[in-house]
């Protein structure tokens, strides 16, 4: 588990660093005499790298700007907002981030409000409102162009390209951070240099282009070193590692982390050092160097609690806790991760949280500890299920308000049209009292445009129900896929009591769970666009290899459900085959790399039950996701079918659902086992 540095600088690679550090001079407005750019840049150095020791700095700066001119107290205060962003307290550093605003509006310089703006921007990031902090930016970016201080100018532009970058448009990103750089080399100052390169690099390491991303970081490297900036050179040091880990050169990432750390503890950067220490802890790991891992672990959680930085201790603990059971101290192991786990799930973490869990799987899985790897993996696919249901009702409620909107429009549009017959009338009635031997005329006028206004309410009204429709047929629909949804197959099953999917003639009903083996990777190694690719293709195959009448679901993040009416008994097992072998069949090509997942399935007949007795279609589908898990403790790429049950009464339902594998192995429950063909068999046909 990589620590909050590495976390940051994947998602927001520079914009945080630039907010303390360019905080350069802008030009005063005639009544304004604004804070010297020397100064600024230091105290701005002194936040980005060790920001305990800012404080004191800036209770100076409090005395010497309270009651000045509004400028001077707006760059104090865009100060403070980067101190206090910092140091985690992203409320705190917005609220001081809007009084910035309002106050470079007071003192009228584009420049002090440009500055303004971005920090504000980086604080709305950190509180998960991206869309709003984009459009500050860009905002930002507007007001910069015509500036004459270049050093704002390069830092807008490096802001607004990492923001098209997170919008996912890396060809508009490239352009305005290729941009910066060659603006930075023109200024002559190293600094804006090594920071534009140092965002120029992480671009081409998210575009996976990374002999670009090595070049631009060592021409960033040499430039720092003219510079006798060890903290500068550190950050560096760290965007080399996540080149390396990127570009399969994990050594050299780790003699990055090494010399970052040896430079951090130079000028004593607590936090830095806290970071480079749990970052090094996960490299080890990587390399499957346990004890070092367990070395570099300790260090960082002890630097992390002493700094009270609760998220990175509790990374720490999850790092060392898979050293442990690296090292066979299981035990240990466990004890330190579930101590992580705990924290994430105080802090309502769920996404890391997500992420630990599936890693924790993983550990446990190599660590020969299957039914606790189980347990794990059932937890994060519960999670992740979670996830999605909330995605999905915010998409839903996008959408309707979307829907509600065009709605008022339209009610907008009717009254004005209302009006305008009102004022037609009023009109012709002024005429009638005037001009008597037009009044027929008039009338007749009146009436055509009655008609059509009622025509185009008619027009109104159909296009309304239009929409309708539109939306409660979206609403039975995943919008990524256009599968049904889980809520649409429930509302389904409701008013399906089953009695005419009883076996006769050999013919049954059927369900088939599939789960996508190894997403996370795909997800985290070529991104969430990839991952998405991947549903839709699958979506794709399944449509192909099932029948139109059966019904496919898109049951919760990589996990599918398919609702077979009527198949014949002893054709369960090949269908099963089928989707094992066609699945993995088909390859996309995602930006130039091709693309092919293995699935893991549990399926069962339905109604499932010994002789007439059945359970409800509910437990049925517990007990198939039960099969599920049980083929991706066994090894994935392969299905597990309950061809039946012993009995039905309580405790025996119960034993099937808490353990499965034990329940198979005492005889209450028959499970039929069938395996995909490896990736060499698959591809020779």
């Amino acid at each position: 588990m990589l620590a909050g540095l590495y976390r940051a600088l994947q998602h927001r690679s520079s914009r945080a660093l630039l907010a303390a550090l360019c905080l350069a001079p802008v030009a005063a407005a005639a009544q304004d005499a604004l804070l010297p750019q020397e100064r600024m840049t230091q105290i701005g150095e002194v936040i980005r790298v060790t920001p305990h020791r800012a404080i004191a700095l800036l209770e100076k700066l409090d005395a010497e700007t309270a009651g000045g001119p509004p400028g001077q107290r707006a760059q104090f205060l865009v100060l403070s907002c980067d101190l206090r962003h910092r140091l985690g307290e992203h409320l705190v550093s917005s609220a001081l981030c809007e009084q910035a605003v309002q106050l470079a509006r007071q003192a009228r310089s584009d420049d002090v409000l440009a500055r303004a703006l971005l920090s504000k921007a980086y604080a709305l990031f950190s509180l998960n409102e991206m869309a709003r902090s984009h459009q500050l930016i860009w905002e930002a970016e507007k007001l910069s162009s015509t500036s004459r201080n270049d050093t704002l100018r390069v830092h807008a532009l490096i802001s607004s390209g990492e923001a098209y970058a997170e919008d996912g448009n890396f060809l508009a990103a490239l352009s305005k951070l290729q941009a910066a750089v060659t603006l930075a080399r023109q200024t002559g100052q190293p600094l804006l240099a090594v920071i534009s390169l140092k965002s120029l690099a992480y671009q081409y390491y998210l575009m996976r282009e990374y002999d670009k991303g090595f070049e631009a970081i060592e021409e960033a490297l040499r430039t720092a070193e003219t510079m006798e900036a060890p903290g500068r050179l550190a950050i560096l040091k760290t965007t080399e590692y996540i080149l390396s880990v990127a570009a399969g050169d994990l050594p050299r990432g780790v003699r990055a982390l090494q010399s970052a750390l040896a430079l951090e503890r130079e000028i004593g950067a607590r936090a830095m050092i806290a970071n480079t220490l749990i970052n090094l802890s996960d490299a080890y790991l990587k390399q499957r160097d346990y004890r070092a891992a367990l070395s570099s672990g300790q260090q960082g959680l002890a630097q992390a609690r002493a700094l009270h930085d609760d998220a990175n201790a509790a990374t720490a603990l999850v790092n060392v806790g898979y050293a442990y059971l690296g090292l066979g101290r299981m035990a240990e192991g466990k004890k330190y991760v579930d101590e992580g786990i705990a924290w994430y799930e105080k802090a309502g973490n769920k996404p890391d949280l997500q992420s630990v869990l599936a890693e924790y799987g993983d550990a446990l899985e190599r660590a020969g500890d299957l039914p606790a790897a189980l347990t794990a993996y059932h937890r994060e696919r519960a999670l992740s299920n979670e996830l999605f249901e909330r995605r999905r009702q915010k998409a839903m409620m996008e959408l309707q308000e979307k829907y509600e909107a065009d709605k008022r429009q339209r009610q907008i549009l009717l009254l004005r049209q209302e009006n305008q017959v009102k004022s037609t009338e009023l009109d012709n009635r002024r005429l009638q009292q005037r001009i008597w031997w037009l009044l027929a005329l008039v009338f007749a006028l009146v009436s055509t445009i009655v008609g059509l206004l009622y025509r185009k309410v008619r027009q109104a009204n159909a296009q309304l129900e239009e929409k309708n429709q539109e939306l409660k047929q979206q609403s039975a629909r995943d919008p990524l896929t256009a599968l049904y949804n889980r809520r649409h197959f429930q509302e389904f099953m409701r008013g399906h009591d089953g009695a005419g999917d009883r076996a006769e003639g050999g013919m049954v009903s059927a369900m088939y769970l599939l789960d996508v083996d190894h997403f996370k990777h795909i997800n985290d190694t070529y991104g969430h666009g990839a991952g998405d690719a991947v549903l839709r293709e699958i979506a794709a195959a399944l449509r192909e290899i099932l029948r139109e009448t059966d019904m496919i679901v898109r049951w919760g993040g990589e996990e599918f459900l398919a609702f077979l009416p009527s198949v014949p008994r002893d054709r369960l097992d090949e269908v099963a085959r089928r989707l094992l072998n066609g699945i993995p069949a088909r390859t996309i090509d995602y930006q130039g790399v091709p693309l092919s997942v293995n699935v893991s399935i549990g399926f069962a007949p339905f109604p499932l039950g010994p002789g007439t007795e059945s359970v409800s279609w509910e437990r049925a589908v517990n007990i198939v996701d039960m099969a599920l898990y049980l083929a991706k403790g066994h090894g994935r790429n392969r299905a597990y079918g309950v061809r039946g049950l012993a009995r039905l009464d309580g405790a025996a339902m119960d034993e099937i659902e808490q353990d499965i594998e034990g329940a198979w192995r005492a005889g209450r429950i028959d499970l039929a086992i069938v395996h995909g063909n490896p990736p060499e068999l698959r591809m020779a046909s």
